[in-house]
């Protein structure tokens, strides 16, 4: 009887934690969820500023990027996401929870990205951190594609520091594209190898897309040496 008055008094804590902190209480479990399903190596996450406005970009290899980024980080993050996305029956209270961004295409929604990207600078304004994809997709190949003028606009309006990040190990998840459209099939693996390595601040003022473009794509190039050692081997055999 003692156990389970406990655990009721532990259960009405956690609700009154999530009711009146909802943003770090999730945060706290997404990091422990992406703990349990993936091998994660997390490297730089103090580059992320524990006060004041900030934005980071990483590149986009699967749909769970923005819990695995989201999760590492020491602070809550807002993120752009697609707003089809958004709108799952099954998801959209989490995404509303944790102050996802959505975002559509201008010839499904006119107007819609300037909703987002005034969302986005109001968020940064209150001092909040937002996270974004500057490939605007999911890679359809494992690379890292030509990122979009949608980040220089953003800075053009907020210029913020902006931390740079690099994703790995998760192509050729069921959450990627790598064997046809993302999860139209089975989970193929259980606690991959994922690393995520943070960057130094760059200051807005020399934050260019391609700046940027060349600094993730360094950072994934160390992040995929831990998380997937036998490609990078067989690119440098001669």
């Amino acid at each position: 009887m003692v156990a389970w008055a406990v655990l009721v008094g532990l259960a009405l804590a956690l609700a009154w934690r999530v009711a009146r902190h909802p943003r770090p209480v999730v945060r706290c479990l997404v990091y422990l969820t992406v703990r349990l399903v993936y091998r994660l190596r997390l490297r730089g996450a103090e580059y992320i500023p524990a006060h004041g406005a900030a934005l980071v970009v990483c590149n986009h290899v699967s749909f769970m990027d923005a819990l695995v980024i989201g999760g590492a980080s020491r602070r809550p993050l807002r993120f752009l996401m697609d707003k089809p996305i958004y709108d799952s029956p099954w998801l959209n209270w989490l995404f509303r929870l944790v102050g996802a961004i959505p975002v559509e295409s201008e010839r499904h929604d006119p107007g819609n990205v300037r909703r987002a990207l005034q969302e986005v600078s109001r968020a940064l304004r209150e001092g909040e951190v937002v996270m974004l994809f500057p490939e605007g997709r999911l890679t359809p190949d494992g690379e890292i594609h030509a990122f979009r003028r949608g980040l220089e606009l953003i800075l053009a309006r907020d210029p913020v520091p902006v931390i740079p990040a690099g994703l790995s190990g998760l192509w050729g998840s069921w959450t990627s594209h790598a064997h046809g459209p993302a999860m139209s099939g089975r989970p193929r693996r259980f606690r991959a190898r994922v690393a995520l390595h943070f960057g130094e601040q760059h200051p807005s003022g020399r934050s260019t897309r391609a700046v940027l473009e060349r600094r993730v794509r360094a950072l994934k190039a160390e992040a995929d040496c831990w998380a997937e050692p036998a490609a990078v081997e067989a690119l440098e055999r001669p």
